[in-house]
């Protein structure tokens, strides 16, 4: 089953987080934000579809792409039972174990200081980007 959503990039985008990677719906990015790789998302955690919040549930892996422009960067990260995913503006992948109400994904495979820089540069000119989700 996949999901996308869509966003925009912005000019405080610097994707140097080390353990997280963010989408938010937020209109405005403060340079603080440096997880955080694009704004005006259509959707958080709390508007995935019910039966991908229950795939996720099941420590499922969970595939990402974020295509932008001509370029596209996939990783992969795991859900988990205790994943609320009810955080009605963000979306938080992370390297690290931590579970919050915004935690798509713990265990990921990157964050957004390992989205490759051609990618940073265009999300940095406001571009528009996609992130898609595949859960088995």
């Amino acid at each position: 089953m996949e999901y996308i959503v869509k966003f925009q990039g912005h000019p405080n985008v610097t994707a140097r987080h080390k353990t997280t990677l963010e989408i938010t719906k937020e209109p405005y990015l403060t340079l603080r934000g440096d997880c955080i790789i694009g704004v005006n998302s259509s959707a958080s955690v709390y508007d995935l579809p019910d039966e991908i919040k229950n795939k996720i549930r099941k420590n499922s892996r969970i595939d990402f792409l974020i295509s932008v422009g001509n370029f596209s960067f996939s990783f992969f990260g795991y859900g988990h039972r205790d994943l609320s995913l009810s955080h009605p503006t963000d979306i938080v992948i992370r390297k690290s174990e931590f579970i919050s109400e915004r935690t798509l994904a713990i265990r990921s495979s990157a964050a957004a200081m390992d989205l490759p820089r051609e990618i940073v540069a265009i999300l940095r000119t406001g571009a528009r980007g996609e992130l898609k989700i595949s859960v088995d």
